[in-house]
C-alpha cells in the first residue's frame, strides 16, 4: 500500500537537500562579484596618434576594441584613452597630472616619444620626459607601463639606434615593464598601413588590439583574478 505521508517527508526532505545550499552559493557569488568589483583596474593610455585612431573613426581604433574585448570577456578593466595625435613628451608630461587626478588611473601606459623621433628631439631630453613622467605616475600610485617605440631613419642610423636604445634604458632603470612596439611587423606590411606609411589602417587595429590584450591583460590582472562567469543554474521540480 502507497504510504503518501512517508513519500511527502521523503520529497521534503530532498527538496530541503537540494535547496539549503543555494543561498550559500549565491552569497559567495555575490562575494566574489563584489571583491571583483572592488579590484577593478583603469587603464590610462597616455598616448599620440598611434593610439588615437588617426585617420579613423575612434571606435574603429585599437584602444577601443581592445576596451570591447575586455568587455565582452567581463574582465573587471577600464580604460581612459587619453591619446592626442602629435602629441609628444613633452606634451604628455604637461598633461599628465591632471589625467592622473581626474581619472585616479591604476596603471598608464606610456605611448609617446614617436613624434619626438619623428621631429628629432634630443634624446636626452626624451628620457629625462619619460622619467619624469614615470616619477608622477608611481607617486599617484598608479603603474607605470612604458610602450617601446621605433622610428625610420631619417635623421641618421645612429640617432635611430639612440632613439631606440632611451626606451629600454628608461625600462630598466626605473625597473618597470617595456612593451614591445606593436607596429614591428605591421609597419613591415604595405597593406596594413595608411597612405603616409606612418600610420595602421583599419584592417590592422584588430591585430594590434589582440597584440595589446596578450601584452597588457595579465600585466593589469593576476591570474587567479580572471574568472569567468559563473553559469545560470535552473532547478525543475
Amino acid at each position: 500500500m502507497f504510504d503518501f505521508q512517508r513519500a511527502t517527508s521523503v520529497v521534503l526532505i530532498l527538496l530541503t537537500c537540494i535547496l539549503f545550499p543555494l543561498p550559500v552559493f549565491s552569497d559567495q557569488a555575490a562575494n566574489d562579484a563584489s571583491q571583483t568589483s572592488s579590484s577593478s583596474q583603469k587603464l590610462l593610455v597616455l598616448g599620440d596618434s598611434l593610439s588615437a585612431a588617426y585617420g579613423l573613426k575612434a571606435n574603429q581604433g585599437w584602444v577601443s576594441l581592445l576596451q570591447k574585448r575586455w568587455q565582452d570577456e567581463q574582465l573587471p578593466i577600464d580604460v581612459v584613452n587619453a591619446a592626442i595625435s602629435g602629441d609628444t613628451t613633452d606634451g604628455g608630461l604637461a598633461r599628465l597630472p591632471r589625467l592622473l587626478k581626474q581619472h585616479n588611473p591604476t596603471h598608464v601606459l606610456i605611448e609617446l616619444g614617436g613624434n619626438d623621433g619623428l621631429q628629432g628631439h634630443p634624446v636626452g631630453k626624451l628620457k629625462q620626459n619619460l622619467m619624469k613622467m614615470i616619477t608622477l605616475i608611481e607617486g599617484h600610485g598608479a603603474v607605470p607601463l612604458l610602450q617601446d617605440m621605433q622610428i625610420p631613419t631619417n635623421y641618421g642610423r645612429r640617432y635611430t639606434e639612440m632613439f631606440g636604445e632611451s626606451f629600454d634604458d628608461v625600462a630598466d632603470k626605473r625597473n618597470i615593464t617595456l612593451v614591445p612596439f606593436f607596429l614591428k611587423d605591421i609597419a613591415l606590411d604595405p597593406s596594413l598601413m595608411q597612405r603616409d606609411g606612418i600610420h595602421p589602417n583599419a584592417e590592422a587595429q584588430p591585430k594590434i588590439r589582440d597584440y595589446m590584450y596578450r601584452q597588457l591583460t595579465p600585466l593589469l590582472l593576476p591570474q587567479d583574478a580572471m574568472v569567468l562567469p559563473l553559469p545560470e543554474i535552473n532547478i525543475a521540480i
